[in-house]
């Protein structure tokens, strides 16, 4: 294959390696302002309702003062420091699996380096992913609407009259959101990127001003600010970290769309465009709450002159918009691993773009976002009262990342002992604190986040147990592959002539398709393949590392085993198998194997709910109902609808 990018040394001289040179800069500055218009919507646009949801806490029990207003501009910006610039920009975004990012990806990575080191602790591990997973989704219903609603509200400052509005207005936003979800995150990212580049310099431009007129607000950029308001009034200080929280929630929805990016244009555009920005407009609505306290009702749109109020109302409508771009976006990387490593049916998952292969839109995921998402837009009605649902969800994922991070950190780049438990105390004590901070909020609606994750996680461990147990009543009635070849050699069968290929998930047992097609129509093709799809820790596998094959009994009978691996991000696509064969690129099978003459049989299992010990009986019945609802082996193979076959059997589980 070609490279698409020049190497450095392709050129002697300067004058030729210009315009390669050029090109990969256009490219690299393509990437950060594509990043900017899908990775840094959600905490880019925090501004906008973070501030204001501090001092509206408990009826104003943090105060407008001198001191509380300092102490709360400190925790803000040293967040954001250490959570998002330190942990995740500097460390996390290093943690990828094979270029893939999440809190799924990341619990594969582990399981792969425990399994190498022969741990059994492996279980544990991905009960921890699919968990941060369930509490990313519980994040990425409650962003779009505490966003876009956040945004819309601004016209309250302008007009109090146009309040009513509000609710319909965000909810037709969403819905157009959600529409053009289709188009892709290439297409998406490439129309969002410059509206953010100017959300970013729009904000910057706001606030500084403010800070110009008020400079003792540089001040607040002082730890001592943080540790004298927590020192002084430690109630006080634990209710504000429950809305400081907000102006970090975009942190694990950045390491999501790891994959979509890259981590360079991910950390050139943090560090030069918005973390700059951040924190000019939080010291900026700081010093403008110390000079006028009334301003806290909404500091940021207060921050605005008149004249411009209405534009920066649309325009953070619009970055808004792309805020929820951030969750979204992940929700369909997150959803393709948990299909791939088998924590979800099969989805219909559609490749967005011809080269980056984690850019992906699944049709189910949106369409339920979305329904949730109008859902609760209409049952709170206000960013003010979306934000008590806010931060459980986030501060969990947060703790399940350093969790896993710090297993990676030990297993595979052997940090010291003494630097994994800075590492850890600093991480983990500042995210403990803001998961004990916002646990005050379930009575208020953290228990939407919660309830939320709760169900996502009863749907993915039900899953996956479900499939165990299909897998184990499939062995019992399907008997052993070699068994069953003996017995084929022994009825000297005609042959017919073609090549039938049968998915069918183990090596062990012989494809229900395969033993329906024999004992109904007593023939067998001229070649038989059976493909056995496995998925691998890893994002991506190349061809020549995925094939393995061998002859099933006498190899002048025709029938052979293809274990082909894919990474949880590759496509698994059989008929691509074939044609590797047919073409010879993997070890000679002693045939020629025609791949567009093909003829597939799919193994077709209809569930029927028994008294079988497994899973309880409502756990049963939910495998049932998704396994009926998930996408067909077809689709999830890519099979040819033309040339493919269903033939199966009931199983009781």
């Amino acid at each position: 294959m070609t490279d698409l990018v020049p190497s450095e040394d392709a050129a002697e001289d300067g004058v030729a390696d210009e315009a390669p040179s050029g090109r990969r800069r256009t490219a690299a500055r393509g990437l950060m302002l594509a990043a900017l218009g899908v990775v840094f919507g959600d905490i880019g646009t925090s501004p906008l309702y973070a501030m204001q949801t501090v001092f509206s806490l408990d009826n104003g029990v943090v105060r407008a003062t001198r001191g509380d207003v300092f102490g709360v501009v400190s925790l803000v910006f040293w967040s954001i420091t250490i959570v998002v610039s330190v942990k995740y920009v500097i460390f996390i975004l290093r943690a990828d699996n094979d270029g893939e990012g999440g809190v799924m990806a990341l619990a594969a990575l582990v399981r792969s380096v425990l399994r190498r080191a022969g741990s059994r602790r492996t279980g544990i591990v991905m009960g921890l992913g699919v968990l941060g997973a369930s509490l990313f989704y519980g994040d990425s219903v409650i962003t779009p609407a505490i966003s876009v609603l956040s945004a819309v509200e601004g016209v309250e400052v302008v007009t109090p009259r146009l309040s009513e509005f509000v609710v319909p207005t965000a909810a037709a936003i969403l819905a157009l959101l959600f529409v053009v979800q289709r188009w892709g995150t290439d297409r998406v990212g490439s129309l969002f990127g410059p509206v953010m580049l100017l959300w970013f310099a729009a904000m910057a431009a706001n606030g500084l001003p403010t800070v110009v007129r008020h400079p003792d607000i540089l001040l607040g950029l002082s730890p001592t600010f943080a540790v004298e308001f927590v020192a002084d009034h430690p109630y006080t200080a634990f209710i504000a970290m429950g809305a400081v929280v907000l102006a970090i929630t975009g942190a694990e929805a950045l390491y999501a769309d790891l994959g979509h990016f890259g981590p360079s244009p991910i950390r050139r555009s943090w560090f030069l465009i918005v973390f700059p920005a951040l924190t000019i407009s939080y010291l900026a609505q700081g010093a403008l709450i110390v000079a006028d306290p009334s301003a806290r009702a909404n500091p940021f749109f207060l921050l605005v002159p008149s004249w411009a109020q209405i534009p920066m109302v649309i325009m953070a409508t619009a970055a808004t918009v792309i805020a929820s771009q951030a969750v979204i976006s992940g929700a369909f990387s997150v959803s393709k691993q948990a299909v791939r490593l088998g924590f979800l049916p099969h989805l219909q998952i559609r490749h967005t773009s011809s080269t980056a292969s984690g850019q992906v839109y699944v049709p189910a995921v949106n369409g339920i976002l979305f329904i949730a998402v109008l859902a609760v837009t209409f049952a709170f009605g206000s960013s003010t009262r979306l934000a008590t649902a806010y931060g459980i969800a986030v501060t969990g994922t947060f703790l399940i990342t350093t969790t896993l991070f710090l297993v990676i950190a030990k297993l595979s780049w052997r940090w010291p002992t003494w630097r994994l438990v800075v590492m850890g105390i600093v991480f983990g004590g500042i995210e403990i604190t803001f998961f004990a901070a916002n646990l005050t909020k379930v009575p208020q609606g953290g228990w939407l986040t919660l309830l939320i994750a709760a169900v996502i996680f009863t749907i993915m461990t039900t899953w996956q147990r479900g499939r165990e147990i299909v897998t184990e009543r499939r062995i019992e009635l399907e008997g052993r592959l070699e068994d069953f070849v003996d017995t084929l050699h022994s009825e000297h069968l005609p042959r017919v002539s073609g090549t039938a290929v049968f998915p069918h998930p183990t090596e062990r047992t012989t494809p229900l398709a395969l033993r329906v097609g024999v004992d109904r129509f007593r023939v067998l093709h001229e070649r038989v393949v059976i493909i056995c799809g496995r998925t691998t820790d890893v994002p991506h596998l190349p061809w020549s590392q995925r094939l393995t094959i061998e002859h099933i009994g006498d190899p002048e009978e025709g029938i052979i085993h293809v274990a082909a691996e894919f990474g949880f991000q590759d496509r698994t696509d059989f008929p691509e198998v074939l044609r590797r064969l047919s073409r010879g690129d993997a070890p000679p099978i002693g045939g020629v194997v025609d791949s567009d003459d093909a003829t597939y049989f799919l193994s077709g299992i209809t569930l029927m709910r028994s008294r079988r010990p497994g899973m309880s009986t409502w756990r049963k019945c939910l495998f049932i109902v998704m396994a009926r609802n998930a996408a067909s082996q077809a689709e999830a193979f890519h099979l040819p609808l033309d040339r493919t076959i269903v033939a199966g059997a009931e199983i009781d589980i």
